[in-house]
């Protein structure tokens, strides 16, 4: 009896101990070492670092720079500073050891270029920029790819006056030719492209002369031909060597004439963000190699035609020696 008592005795211990072994094999373990998150990808934080790890090149262009920059007829990114930028991506792949570089043209507004280039949405803008303080406070430049300037469009039917006026020829039996001509010019309708450094220098021209002129901007260079083609502007200020080009190619280019005049020297550049160094040293070292080898004078004569001894030497002058 004492033998199954202490059998009956037992039971309910076995029964307890059990239903906590049962526990302890469904239940997780409570000190269980939880497994550890992978840790995120690094953010990139200069453009060489995301060009890296992206194996691509985001390269703005404007679709409305001829011949700086423009979509050709088979509706690819091409012009002088579209070659340019070429030849930069082509020294990011080789700096970066990448066995391939994806190059990405991304086309940009005259209005948001810059807003582009602060936002990362594009590595490098391949345009008609000119290098100037009160931009580089938003944007950084490369040494200077082309000596640019403000030029003047008109008809070849203008008034000799005007156009001698413009050009700043000086009749010597004029001795009061100054007040005389901001008469002339008090009379005239002036276009500039919105956001240019044109528009800027017109406005303070007027002010500076204190000029009743009207300025009428317009948008595009096409739509600022037409406007003194159809005698609504009397001349059309922008950077010469776009005005030259835009004056070529259009049907009625006998009817206009671009003055020889630069009324301003403004130093074109490539333009990518701020703050930048490594990226800005690869631009530049490529640049200034083009320059010195003297490849910049076939890619020069693509899009303005023959390189000038004048032209050569401002290549020359921002060449920077290694």
């Amino acid at each position: 009896m004492q033998r199954a008592g202490s059998m009956i005795a037992w039971k309910p211990w076995a029964r307890m101990a059990g239903l906590a072994l049962a526990v302890l094999v469904i239940a997780p373990p409570a000190f269980a070492q939880k497994p550890k998150a992978a840790k995120p990808a690094a953010v990139p934080t200069t453009t060489l670092e995301r060009i890296r790890q992206s194996a691509t090149i985001r390269l703005g262009y404007r679709a409305d720079a001829r011949p700086f920059s423009f979509r050709d007829e088979s509706g690819k990114a091409a012009g002088y500073s579209v070659a340019l930028c070429t030849n930069v991506a082509d020294a990011v792949k080789t700096e970066l050891g990448l066995a391939a570089l994806n190059i990405e043209w991304v086309p940009v507004t005259l209005e948001e270029r810059f807003q582009a280039v602060q936002e990362g949405r594009i590595d490098l803008l391949c345009g008609a920029d000119a290098k100037t303080l009160a931009r580089m406070k938003e944007v950084a430049f490369s040494t200077s790819t082309f000596p640019g300037g403000i030029g003047a469009l008109v008809r070849t039917d203008a008034p000799t006056r005007l156009k001698d006026i413009l050009s700043g020829r000086k009749p010597a039996s004029q001795p009061n030719w100054r007040a005389s001509s901001i008469q002339v010019l008090q009379t005239q309708v002036f276009s500039v492209i919105n956001g240019t450094t044109a528009e800027t220098w017109v406005n303070d021209k007027k002010q500076e002369f204190r000029l009743s002129s009207k300025v009428e901007p317009v948008d595009t260079y096409d739509a600022g031909v037409q406007r003194v083609l159809d005698r609504k502007s009397n001349v059309f200020f922008g950077d010469r060597a776009i005005l030259l080009d835009a004056a070529t190619r259009n049907p009625s280019a006998g009817k206009l004439m671009v003055l020889d005049r630069l009324f301003t020297y403004e130093p074109t550049a490539l333009v990518f963000a701020r703050n930048n160094d490594d990226f800005r040293l690869l631009v530049d070292r490529t640049l200034s190699g083009l320059y010195a080898s003297g490849q910049i004078e076939a890619i020069y004569t693509a899009s303005f035609g023959k390189l000038e001894a004048t032209t050569l030497a401002y290549f020359k002058w921002n060449t920077v020696p290694q």
